[in-house]
């Protein structure tokens, strides 16, 4: 009974813990006084600059708005067919004209960026790695694990397409964050472009269809669309699945639609959004848009690269029908094997 704490112990444990946690309560006092303090700032600078500014040089905030926003279309830096179309920005029409945009010159510099820090990286590889090192390790490290939770043993030949993805689209669609990008005619964030997000989807719509046609074969692949197998049960099972194929196959053209457009309207809308927040306000106020303009630019970059994967695993994925075909030849092989020792003893 003289081992157990006494209650005053338990009354001293208590202040000890009230006297620790008074500075800590008293600094998220004074943090949210700051903060009150720094915006009522902010907003008084914005009303003495409403004020300072006359009213027949900028009567409303529309000229600042339009000026921090982007055309759909890229600038064209340099028109590699001259005579056929008109180069410049701005217009909503479709062509397809060769020419050297700001956001594939983005792209070039964005490439560069990951070439050379790679470089830079393998010429300084440690054994005892430093911070530059340990976090290139734990990023490449937790992208790793994430794709075998995600597709098991099968996503391990896929990695390093995963990782190259979304290394290359999280760098480009931060690269709009940046001071001058966006804000002049020759920079632009590259996945602001839809060009550019459509010939990313492309590489993945070639790379996951060619992945199936090689793990299974083209007879084997095509097979998984123009499925002729359910005939064999009955003409009903033959065009239900049939049908279910068929449409299957449609469906895999509006695989690379989706994948571009959202990635490239996330990116293009919160351009638009970080834009008019920071033409309307000054500098403090927009950074929580910058804050959330950072997390979507990471997950569209996350969401690509994982659907890339699943269709992929989705390809090399043999037919459930030849799955179920296998299944019962094996549960069929087996009853044969364990009947044979009882005959023998008979």
């Amino acid at each position: 009974m003289s081992d157990l704490p006494r209650p005053a112990d338990a009354t001293e444990m208590t202040a000890d813990d009230a006297t620790a946690a008074a500075p800590k309560a008293g600094s998220r006092r004074a943090d949210r006084r700051l903060l009150l303090v720094a915006a009522f700032v902010v907003l008084a600078l914005d009303v003495a600059a409403g004020i300072v500014v006359p009213a027949e040089g900028f009567p409303d905030p529309r000229p600042g708005i339009t000026s921090n926003l982007e055309f759909i279309p890229p600038y064209v830096l340099v028109d590699l067919a001259p005579g056929s179309a008109a180069s410049g920005g701005g217009g909503l029409e479709i062509t397809a004209h060769p020419s050297i945009t700001s956001t594939i010159l983005m792209s070039w510099l964005v490439i560069a960026f990951l070439l050379l820090g790679a470089y830079l990286l393998a010429r300084r590889l440690a054994s005892i790695p430093g911070r530059i090192q340990a976090f290139v390790e734990l990023l490449y490290e937790g992208l790793t694990d994430f794709a075998m939770a995600l597709g098991g043993p099968p996503a391990r030949r896929y990695i390093p397409l995963f990782v190259a993805l979304f290394l290359f689209i999280v760098t480009s669609n931060w690269s709009g964050l940046l001071p001058l990008v966006g804000k002049v005619e020759t920079l632009r964030a590259p996945t602001s472009d839809v060009n550019i997000t459509f010939g990313l989807a492309l590489v993945s719509f070639v790379t996951f269809h060619f992945e199936g046609m090689r793990t299974l074969g083209v007879r084997g692949y095509l097979g998984k669309f123009f499925n002729f197998r359910g005939f064999r049960r009955s003409a009903f099972d033959g065009v239900i699945d049939l049908f279910v194929g068929l449409l299957e196959f449609f469906l895999e053209f509006f695989k690379p639609l989706t994948l571009a457009l959202r990635l490239f309207a996330n990116i293009y809308g919160g351009e638009l959004v970080l834009g008019v927040m920071t033409a309307l306000l000054l500098v403090i106020l927009p950074l929580p848009f910058l804050a959330l303009e950072l997390f979507v630019g990471f997950m569209q970059a996350l969401v690509f690269a994982i659907l890339t994967l699943t269709f992929t695993l989705i390809a090399i994925e043999a037919p459930h029908d030849a799955e179920q075909a296998a299944h019962e030849g094996v549960g069929e092989a087996q009853p044969r094997a364990h009947g044979a020792p009882a005959a023998n003893a008979a």
